[in-house]
């Protein structure tokens, strides 16, 4: 379900990218680049919460069929808008309705997780979701650019290529079908009429779930941190591959530089996959956290002190492979430690709370960098926030159960 969802979000993105979605080629000045990631992450994450309560209080399964079906529905109007001439406002809207609902799905299918895998494989899960779902949208993705031939690039292939996108959403609709009514939790379902009044507490009772468990929300810190840091960072890259480097042998600069940075930064992801698994069986989740975010600190500190094409590929590899660690442990933290009728509630909350974090991080560096994106000042304060999201992880991760911390040290068991 999640590989059929995310190839016709790859795809569908892909479509679209150069005339709806944030394209950082046309889009380089700095305060532009923060209104296009506003634009397109602030609508779902301020009502995911709300929706997250729907996950917690029905049918997950059918309410991922559901989903699905509403995103090809909305993926087939935006076609049409495309294959119309339609511009501005009603296709940006459009394209990010898609987007949120593909977002709400997702959120589904992490809360439905420990319904279909033993807990003690929670993180090994997670890392072939993760990873391998980001690999399917990026094929989906490929698959959207080569239809291009085929179709053209014009209204009409464009809108063509939007509707096949859509068949992802329907895919992955049967295949929420196919699973028996209640298997995907929430284990505990209360009337559907009650979800209107959780649906408007879903915010605070996501915020409330969450500081219950101080794993969860030790967890909670470490991401947030790395969101800020890596907002900032991402700004910085933007603009650099744009104005800051010069080419240097197969090293590219622009559109070009960026795709190799997206690149490296896929392979982090790759690392993350493998490596994960083994320091969470070796130090723990709450172990495998602090190493990230240690390593995420100096290597922000030593692009500080190397604003170089070189440094920053690197830099792309290790930060990513950081930040990914660190969402998978704390993924199988809360599918394992959260009770089963609040954790789409918090995985909404967790959505929405990175994204903001993330927004609001692009919008201070946009406001404080040069245009070049050359600030070591900026990339010292990326670093502390990963040492201060270090700090807030200790002192929270202190107050968690005896119990709690046995079950996190027994995935370092043999």
């Amino acid at each position: 379900m999640r590989f059929a969802a995310q190839w016709g979000d790859g795809m569908f993105q892909a479509a679209l990218g150069g005339a709806v979605l944030f394209n950082p080629e046309r889009e380089a000045d700095p305060i532009a680049v923060a209104i296009g990631l506003a634009v397109l992450f602030l609508p779902y994450s301020i009502i995911g919460p709300f929706a997250g309560a729907l996950l917690d209080r029905w049918d997950r399964r059918r309410v991922l069929w559901a989903a699905n079906l509403v995103r090809a529905v909305l993926t087939v109007v935006v076609a049409v808008l495309v294959a119309t001439g339609v511009a501005g406002a009603p296709l940006y809207l459009g394209a990010l309705a898609v987007t949120g609902v593909t977002r709400f799905v997702l959120a589904g299918l992490s809360a439905s997780l420990p319904h279909v895998v033993e807990e003690k494989h929670l993180v090994e899960a997670n890392v072939v979701a993760a990873t391998a779902g980001a690999a399917i949208a990026a094929i989906g993705g490929a698959c959207a650019i080569a239809l291009r031939g085929v179709f053209g690039a014009d209204n009409p292939g464009s809108a063509t290529i939007t509707v096949i996108a859509s068949l992802g959403a329907v895919a992955a609709a049967l295949v929420a079908v196919g699973f028996r009514p209640g298997v995907l939790g929430p284990d505990e379902r209360t009337e559907a009429k009650r979800a209107i009044v959780a649906v408007a507490r879903g915010l605070v009772d996501g915020a409330r779930a969450t500081a219950r468990v101080p794993s969860a929300s030790a967890s909670f810190a470490a991401l947030v941190a790395h969101r800020l840091a890596f907002g900032v960072s991402t700004l910085l890259m933007l603009l650099l591959f744009r104005h800051g480097f010069t080419r240097h042998g197969v090293l590219l600069t622009g559109m070009g530089g960026i795709g190799e940075m997206v690149a490296v930064a896929a392979a982090g992801l790759g690392a993350a996959a493998v490596a994960t698994p083994w320091l969470a069986h070796k130090v723990g989740r709450s172990g495998a956290i602090r190493i990230a975010l240690v390593i995420a600190g100096l290597t922000s500190l030593v692009l500080a002190m190397h604003i170089r094409m070189e440094a920053a590929l690197i830099g792309a590899f290790l930060l990513t492979g950081c930040g990914q660690i660190v969402k998978l442990c704390a993924d199988s933290a809360v599918q394992s430690e959260v009770d089963d009728d609040t954790r789409g509630r918090v995985f909404a909350l967790y959505d929405a709370v990175f994204n903001i974090g993330y927004v609001v991080a692009v919008a201070a560096a946009a406001l404080l960098s040069p245009p070049t994106g050359r600030s070591p000042l900026l990339l010292v304060l990326a670093a502390a926030c990963y040492f201060v999201g270090l700090g807030g992880h200790e002192l929270l991760h202190r107050r968690t159960p005896r119990t709690a911390k046995a079950a996190d040290a027994a995935l370092t068991g043999p």
